[in-house]
Order: C-alpha cells, then sequence, then structure tokens
C-alpha cells in the first residue's frame, strides 16, 4: 500500500536519507530569497548576492579580506581553547563536588549575565588595546556558559554505569574511555558549538571597540563611510568560514564520537 515503507527497508530510512538533501537545499534558498528581494527593493543600500560575491572577490585580490580573517580567527580560536579547557574542567567538579556547586553557584549565575561589553570595556581600559585585554574578556564571557553546559552533563550521568565500573573492578583509564567520556561528549560538543557561535560575536564587537585589524575593525571603518556591500562582503566570507568549521569539523567530529547513541527520526 501507498506510504508503506518497502520489505527489507527499515521504517523512517527515506525520510533519514531525504535529510541530507533538504539541508543542502537550505542555503541556496536563502541566497535565492536574497536575490529575489534586491531585486523587488532595487536600492543601493540593499545590494544583491552576485554584487556581494563580486565585492567579497575584490577584497580578498586587492585588500585586505584574508589578513583580518586569519586576524580574526586567530583570536578567536585561542580563546576558544582557552575558555573550553578552563570551562570543561571547571563543569566537571561543580557537577561532581555538590559543595563546589553551592559556593560558587551565584559566581555562575554572575558570569552568565555579565554584559561582554563592560568585560571588554573594563579591560581595555585596566590593560589597554592590546590583544591580550580583548582575549581575556572573550574568555571571561565564554568560561561560565562552557562550565553550566558541562556541569549539567556530569548530573546528568547514569549512577549504573559508575556502579558497573565498580563491580568490574575497572582501571581509571577504562571507566573514563567507556563511562565518563561518551556520556559526556554529547555536552561537550553543544558547549563547542555554542561557543563557537558566541565567541565569533564577542571578538568582533571587541574589535569594533579597540582593535588594529581583523573583521570587527574593518566593518566599522565601512560603516562610516556606509559602505554596506563592504560589510556585507566581510559578513559572507566570516559566515563561509564559519560553516566550513561547522560541516568540515564539528560534523564528522559528531558523528564519530556519537554513533553509539541510535538514530533519531
Amino acid at each position: 500500500m501507498a506510504g508503506l515503507p518497502q520489505i527489507g527497508e527499515p521504517p523512517r530510512a527515506g525520510r533519514q536519507r531525504a535529510l541530507p538533501l533538504l539541508e543542502l537545499l537550505s542555503f541556496p534558498i536563502l541566497l535565492l530569497v536574497w536575490q529575489v528581494l534586491a531585486m523587488v527593493l532595487a536600492h543601493r543600500l540593499f545590494p544583491s548576492p552576485v554584487a556581494v560575491g563580486q565585492e567579497m572577490l575584490r577584497l580578498a585580490t586587492e585588500g585586505k579580506l584574508l589578513a583580518d580573517l586569519g586576524k580574526t580567527l586567530w583570536r578567536a580560536s585561542l580563546a576558544f581553547i582557552l575558555a573550553m579547557l578552563i570551562g570543561t574542567a571547571l563543569g566537571i567538579l561543580l557537577g561532581r563536588k555538590a559543595w563546589l556547586d553551592r559556593l560558587f553557584s551565584s559566581w555562575l549565575l554572575v558570569g552568565l549575565n555579565l554584559p561582554a561589553i563592560v568585560v571588554a570595556i573594563a579591560l581595555y581600559i585596566w590593560l589597554g588595546l592590546t590583544e591580550t585585554a580583548l582575549i581575556l574578556a572573550v574568555v571571561i564571557n565564554k568560561v561560565p556558559l562552557v562550565a553550566t553546559t558541562i556541569r549539567e552533563g556530569v548530573r546528568s550521568f547514569a549512577p549504573e554505569f559508575d556502579e558497573l565500573a565498580q563491580a568490574m573492578r575497572w582501571p581509571t583509564a577504562k571507566r573514563l574511555r567507556l563511562v565518563f567520556l561518551p556520556q559526556l561528549m554529547p555536552f561537550v560538543l553543544a558547549a563547542a558549538r555554542t561557543g563557537l557561535s558566541l565567541i565569533w560575536k564577542i571578538v568582533l564587537v571587541f574589535e569594533v571597540l579597540g582593535s588594529d585589524g581583523g573583521v570587527g575593525y574593518r566593518v566599522s571603518l565601512f560603516f562610516q563611510f556606509f559602505d554596506i556591500t563592504g560589510i556585507l562582503a566581510y559578513t559572507a566570507a566570516f559566515i563561509l568560514v564559519v560553516l566550513a568549521i561547522e560541516y568540515g569539523v564539528l560534523r564528522p567530529i559528531e558523528r564519530r564520537v556519537l554513533q553509539w547513541r541510535p538514530v533519531q527520526a
């Protein structure tokens, strides 16, 4: 009958195969909507994706697009690594030690709600417009979110797995590999993905406030001349880098470390 899966085909297999195709169509649809809006509005302050692409190519070959991208990526990568290491260590401690969680839970709450702009301005005043101040400000803003995510992950661990490891008398290394890390990795990946999305934005804002280069610095210069095409060209280049990291790095890692989990519909 129509609608029923064929013999030998697992349920939902057709839908699972269709999901990658839908994901591939998402970005072209966005570009199509953008192009249609640009044609309808027909205004110099709303350039088409073709015009933005041409400007991005010109800035990459004749301007400082690649140098600015490299500088921003270096800052974001260093801040991301530091924030993940510190936040993960704190989250594990707070998740395992209830008294530490009670003692420092208010610290996390303050850190989660502390405006990033305040941290940036304070550190720029104390340390000057330096690379150290920028990276430290990003780390301070990101660590509470990572620690909170990891803490909730540690709290959700299934106690029966720990009991099994104790009953089997597994050594510490084996417990970490077979019990601890598989349960923790989904939360580490969630913290990494949200961390990247926030760190990019925070770095750009801090570069606008005070920097000697980078995507945010260059966007602020374009803003002074109302050059919306240049702003969108830098933004599009940055988004392409983020998409490359998502699909070239995070997605393969996610599939590899979470292959033990059942596939959801």
